[in-house]
């Protein structure tokens, strides 16, 4: 890996000399990599046992036993919604969510579903993670988005109004930069800023 430095978004990047097992050699964005490890069902990484109790084998006294051992995903999906604002704004409108299970299976209902705004989603993005508490984890999340919540009313199948409360107004990098600010343990030093779409340090 080259030099550290930090983009517009917040988020760390560097150079990576990448050997592939063919022989060949790259020199791609570190988020980039990343990016196409996500992406590839077949990738693995080792990653440092030392992340703290989220991320790590050792983890919190308090924490009750079968939640320290689960294993989930953070979603972020993107709605195919065609309600104008929606559209509008689609780029930066995205659900945020942890699960224990399949993403695919969970948002196979999304158009009856208000949760998912009575419509098709897209999967933006997945991160894998083992040895979480994933309520409190998604918790953590929405609340340092909290500021930038959707504020959207529908109405489903019923003619009932409904709020949903996990879509946020927020571009894919800041959230890339929150995960990775859990991963290190740091982000309790850091809000979400709307005015610049980005993580300050507090």
């Amino acid at each position: 890996m080259g030099e550290m430095f930090v983009s517009d978004y917040g988020l760390r990047n560097c150079r990576m000399r990448v050997i592939y097992d063919n022989g060949t050699e790259s020199n791609p964005l570190f988020r980039s990599f990343q990016r196409a490890l996500n992406k590839d069902k077949t990738s693995r990484r080792i990653t440092k046992l030392d992340l703290g109790p989220l991320f790590s084998f050792q983890a919190e006294p308090e924490v009750a036993a079968e939640e320290e051992l689960s294993t989930g995903y953070i979603y972020v999906l993107r709605s195919e919604s065609e309600h104008p604002f929606i559209v509008q704004n689609r780029s930066i409108i995205h659900k945020i969510g942890v699960t224990g299970g399949d993403v695919k299976k969970r948002i196979s209902n999304a158009k009856q579903d208000p949760t998912y705004l009575l419509a098709d989603v897209e999967i933006v993005a997945t991160f894998k993670l083992a040895n979480i508490n994933r309520k409190k984890l998604e918790g953590i999340l929405q609340k340092f988005f909290a500021s930038v919540r959707l504020d959207l009313e529908l109405r489903d199948r019923f003619d009932m109004p409904v709020k949903p409360r996990e879509w946020f107004l927020v571009p894919l990098e800041a959230i890339e930069a929150a995960i990775d600010k859990i991963q290190d343990g740091t982000l309790e030093q850091f809000r979400y800023d709307r005015e610049t779409a980005s993580l300050i340090k507090v």
